[in-house]
């Protein structure tokens, strides 16, 4: 058995004691930020991995580290103190067999984050089938734009700051738990390491049902995290749905609701005012008195993703007014719900979202942020559950919001077999409906099919969990070089 180094004297591994690490898939989105925080804690790293390109190879470059492309074992020469290998890595990789059979140290990504990161300090882990990224993001911004000067590893760039990482110098160390898989050593879910003194948690819809069979299989995932809290700590939990409510009977902390129901502890107060300037509702400030909270993002998932950040923060003690300050200035995450501009009459808008109730969402959010215009929605069902058969009811509903939907090929089509997601039944359903709907052949006919679909006045949002082949890009580039030319 490979040995463990979890039990290392020095549990984050300080500057005076710098480690020399080796990263497996060090230009994943996750690893990369880690080596960079590793990088800056004093630690020698280097690491292999595919050709990278920009942003990965520039952010590690940045940093003064020049991955090796490749897996030849050679490049675990000399040996280093410690491996910390990606959750993509199979078991089957060269440089993993290397260091299974040779017993180098190893861990898996979350390990090395709670070693290395969160030891000795207070964890905010936010988690959730559904927004967590956006929260973390807004997690991170509110408490930094309140003097708490955080830690922070998030699985997006909020927009207008820097980037997606930070080591910080306060006690909270803000971080998005993922309910996936460690590593092929490490089956458990990410999250179930980061031992969090505060949970947000925003949802908890059945998803990733190649490692979690059954929703209650995954809800049990959650119960242990809910658990982890601290008597000391404190759970924020959505409380608009019975998914999150089922789970909270494991917790042994204080535990407060949010959500837009009367049922939650926070709660807007009245009517939600919508538009394409984002919403604005009023909340009780914990003074005896009321606020008005301005959020320039839209969509009523997003003002759930505020409450959760602000009934955490004012259980921190952190000053209503200035939480408010803050969530008036976030402008949110890029890839969720972010406009990449207009160009011949045609917005276009990039996403993340990846499962029917994602999509529900993000289209109503287009919908207040641009009432009255066509809404054209390409969807690539890119992941092992947002390409399956059982969705497809939920995706009738889902896009209901739109004018036009256009299906990208189901990226797993292959591994999916007869669970499959029928496109052509769900176009028919869609049709019945009254959204003109079209499932595309084939991918390198997607940029084609958007051009000859969008009109002056659209909105064309591309859905995918992945970088749907740069297709947001590519739309938007070829729709300003038509309007350069027209010009």
């Amino acid at each position: 058995m490979p040995k463990s180094s979890s039990s290392s004297a020095d549990p984050r591994g300080s500057a005076a004691s710098g480690l020399d690490i080796h990263c497996i898939a060090i230009g994943g989105t996750g690893m990369a930020p880690l080596a960079c925080l590793l990088k800056e804690l004093g630690h020698r790293v280097r690491g292999s991995d595919g050709p990278l390109y920009p942003p990965m190879s520039t952010l590690l470059a940045s940093a003064g580290i020049v991955p090796r492309v490749g897996f030849d074992p050679g490049h675990l020469e000399p040996p280093p103190d410690l491996v910390i290998v990606g959750n993509a890595v199979p078991r089957s990789n060269e440089q993993a067999r290397h260091v299974d059979a040779v017993g180098l140290p190893r861990q898996s990504m979350p390990e090395a984050i709670a070693r290395f990161l969160l030891a000795g300090r207070t964890p905010l882990v936010i988690a959730g089938t559904h927004g967590k990224t956006t929260t973390t993001a807004i997690a991170s911004w509110v408490y930094d734009r309140c003097g708490e000067e955080p830690g922070f590893l998030i699985g997006g760039v909020p927009i207008g700051m820097d980037q997606s990482f930070r080591l910080g110098t306060g006690s909270r160390f803000v971080i998005e738990g993922d309910e996936y898989n460690a590593a092929y050593f490490d089956r458990g879910a990410k999250f179930l390491h980061y031992q969090p003194d505060t949970l947000i948690l925003t949802s908890a819809e059945h998803d990733h049902v190649d490692l979690y069979p059954s929703h209650e299989a995954m809800l049990e995932a959650f119960r242990r995290l809910v658990a982890l809290v601290p008597p000391t700590g404190a759970v924020v939990a959505c409380g608009d749905g019975p998914e999150v409510r089922a789970v909270l009977d494991h917790a042994g902390a204080t535990v407060i609701t949010y959500g837009l129901g009367p049922e939650n502890d926070v709660r807007p107060l009245g009517p939600i005012a919508t538009g394409p300037e984002g919403s604005r509702f009023t909340l009780d400030d914990g003074r005896g008195g009321t606020i008005e909270i301005r959020l320039p993002i839209s969509g009523h998932h997003n003002i759930a993703n505020a409450l959760g950040v602000w009934a955490a923060a004012r259980h921190d003690g952190l000053d209503p007014a200035r939480v408010a300050a803050a969530l008036a200035e976030f402008r949110g995450v890029k890839r969720r719900l972010e406009t990449l501009g207009t160009a011949r009459g045609v917005t276009v808008v990039d996403d993340f979202a990846h499962h029917p109730t994602a999509v529900a969402a993000s289209l109503g959010g287009l919908r207040e942020r641009f009432p009255g215009r066509r809404l054209v929605a390409l969807f690539e069902p890119r992941s092992l559950t947002a390409g399956r058969a059982f969705l497809l009811e939920q995706y009738v509903q889902a896009f209901a919001q739109a004018d036009t939907v256009i299906l990208a090929p189901i990226f797993h089509h292959d591994r999916l077999g007869d669970q499959r997601l029928d496109r052509a039944a769900l176009v028919t359903r869609l049709r019945a409906a009254g959204i003109d709907a079209v499932a595309c052949p084939a991918d390198q006919e997607m940029l084609a099919m958007a051009l000859e679909t969008v009109q002056d006045g659209d909105v064309a949002v591309t859905m995918s969990s992945g970088a749907f082949g740069g297709l947001p890009q590519r739309l938007f580039d070829q729709l300003t070089s038509r309007s350069d030319a027209a010009s």
